[in-house]
């Protein structure tokens, strides 16, 4: 069996850009967006646990940076069915050489891209267009108490956002900056 995707490693072990082969003929195409046989080969920890789209309505807005803590930690395979984000993720992996880097992917459906981000990392976007619509596949399922989030304007991470950040939700905006204590989750 020929692959589907494309695997290309970025500069942080675990996280890889998956690009999408299509094939089509004069009627159009078929693009796989998931095989839990091909992704496992480069992380994903098997099953998908649950599936989450969302809504963006406005450039410079910005979901983020999330994640969730032992026992429900999870990967996420993300990828942008509507308008153009640039997607960030920031390895918080506890002994982690690269731990706070974070590296950033234009997503957008005319590259038919995803970013795959292991367990351990946190993960917003930034919309860069109006109408943006995100899918999301979970390894495990969202689970309230474990939630954790960095905030997107921290100093600490330097996150470069290609625009100023228009809007922030309530939510993500009291994430507070991190402290020198900062170690990283455990995975």
């Amino acid at each position: 069996m020929s692959s589907r995707f494309v695997f290309r490693q970025t500069p942080i072990a675990g996280l890889t850009l998956v690009e999408r082969q299509r094939i089509g003929d004069d009627r159009g195409y078929l693009e796989r967006l998931f095989c839990s046989q091909e992704l496992t080969e480069v992380g994903w920890p098997g099953s998908i646990a649950q599936i989450n789209k969302t809504y963006t309505a406005r450039p410079g807005a910005v979901r983020g940076m999330h994640f969730q803590h032992t026992p429900h930690r999870e990967a996420k395979l993300v990828m942008c069915m509507r308008g153009r984000v640039f997607d960030v993720a920031v390895d918080i992996r506890q002994g982690s050489p690269t731990l706070l880097q974070w590296h950033g992917e234009v997503l957008e459906p005319e590259s038919h891209n995803a970013l795959l981000i292991p367990e351990g990392f946190a993960h917003g976007f930034q919309a860069l267009t109006e109408d943006v619509e995100m899918l999301y596949c979970h390894s495990a399922a969202y689970a309230p108490d474990s939630e954790g989030g960095l905030h997107a304007k921290d100093p600490r991470l330097g996150i470069s956002w290609p625009r100023e950040i228009a809007a922030l939700s309530p939510r993500d905006e009291s994430h507070p900056f991190l402290d020198g204590a900062f170690r990283g989750i455990s995975v």
